[in-house]
Parts: structure tokens; sequence; C-alpha cells
């Protein structure tokens, strides 16, 4: 089965149903302590737990669905199965939360070492869903490098400097809002750099 043939709702929540289900198991958890195997184990280390298991089954459904993942998708369940189950192996948050800084960094550092190359490898992942000239394809793999980097610089100085609950509401919300808010900003350069479609 393709994407064109899902419902489409349901793409979207295996993508962001295990990250809403991690913010609202957090709310419920955070105050709380759990004992397992003689070790105290905090909320937040407890859901992280429960997190990696149904981000790697969402992703699987969608693989499944599909038969189609994103270069992004792969890497990022690779980092959350790390880096979780560092965090509850150590029993450190920290673990968990270093995660979207490295996928920052390695997104940012691979589009920039493309462009190193006078190559945009971003068009090689979006080339179909945007169609635009090569001028603009390293225009928006320049923005999106620095964007990368931005967001991973955000992230460090939000979770060493921050609360874990602000670190929670910023990886759920604010991410997901910069994101958003990116994409919308590129309208006039997909619009200066759009090919024609030939009649």
């Amino acid at each position: 089965m393709s994407e064109d043939q899902l419902p489409k709702w349901v793409k979207p929540l295996l993508e962001f149903g295990p990250i809403i289900a991690f913010f609202i198991a957090y709310t419920r958890m955070k105050d709380h302590t759990y004992s397992i195997g003689g070790i105290d184990y905090q909320g937040f280390i407890v859901v992280t737990l429960f997190f990696i298991p149904l981000l790697l089954f969402s992703t699987g459904v969608l693989w499944a669905l599909t038969r189609k993942i994103s270069p992004m998708q792969i890497i990022t369940a690779i980092l959350v199965t790390v880096f979780g189950g560092l965090t509850v192996w150590f029993n450190d948050e920290q673990f968990i939360k270093m995660k979207p800084s490295i996928i920052y960094l390695l997104f940012g550092g691979i589009l920039g070492f493309g462009l190193l190359r006078g190559q945009s490898y971003l068009r090689m992942i979006m080339q179909d869903m945007i169609p635009l000239k090569e001028e603009g394809w390293i225009v928006l793999t320049r923005r999106f490098s620095f964007f990368f980097f931005s967001l991973a610089l955000l992230n460090e100085i939000i979770w060493r400097f921050f609360s874990t609950e602000m670190w929670v509401y910023f990886k759920t919300f604010g991410l997901t809002m910069a994101l958003f808010a990116f994409f919308v900003l590129q309208g006039s350069l997909v619009n200066k750099y759009a090919i024609e479609k030939k009649e």
C-alpha cells in the first residue's frame, strides 16, 4: 500500500502518536518514583522505557503499511533506542535529552557536507514533493543546515539550564512549532525557484 492509499490520519498518528503518548504519560508520572528490580526510577525514566518500544512499533507499522521509511525516521528510531536505552540503563535522564541535539547536528552536518561538495542532499529526499530549480535547492539546503544547527544549540540550552518539565514541553511542542514555522517561512523561496509545469 502506498502513502496515497492510506487514510490521511494514519501517517500523522503513527509519526506523532508516540510523542503525544510520551507527553501524556510524563504529565501523569513525573512526580512518582517506581521501584523496579530493587532500583528506584523517576517517572521520566519509566516513561522513556515504554517510549522506546512504542516508537519502534509505530515505525514498524508505518513500514509494513507503506514499505517506505524516511532516512530521518530510521536515524531517529536508532538514536532513540540507543540513548533511551542508556537513559534507562544508567538511570540518568541526560542521555535521552541529548538525543535531539545529536540528531540535528547529524542532519545539519550531512547537509553542510553536501553543500561543500556543491550538492544538495536535501534534494535527493524531497525533490518529489517540492520541484525546485538547482539554485533553489542549494539555498533551501543552506537554510535547513543552519536551522538544524540552531535547533541543536537550543536543545542544549534548554536541557542543561532548565527543568526536565521545561525540556519535555519544549521537545513536544517547541520543536514541532519551530519546524512548522520554518516550513511556512520557506514559501517565498519555493515560489521564487519553483519549476513551472509544462502545459
